[in-house]
């Protein structure tokens, strides 16, 4: 299952918050240097989901605020439950 994202680091709390633009937008308080805002946003999502570390992995957009995310051991449906609240 891959879906959109769209990353605001440097946020005061991480925490996902909704959809914009067909993106799940999610705020990490990690900043964008040296992947550390990445490393934040596989972190909060596998423990959203309930899945291990290594089953979210970054597509493509590794350097931008726009990234696609596959998140393997998932179904679609889960995957809009759990991200929809």
């Amino acid at each position: 299952m891959d879906f959109d994202v769209r990353i605001i680091p440097r946020a005061g709390k991480s925490e996902i918050g909704g959809l914009r633009d067909d993106a799940v937008v999610v705020r990490v308080s990690a900043p964008p240097v040296e992947g550390a805002a990445n490393e934040a946003l596989t972190e909060l999502l596998a423990e959203a989901l309930g899945v291990a570390r290594r089953a979210v992995r970054i597509v493509s957009g590794e350097k931008s605020r726009r990234k696609r995310v596959a998140i393997a051991g998932v179904t679609a449906e889960r995957v809009r439950a759990i991200l929809s609240r």
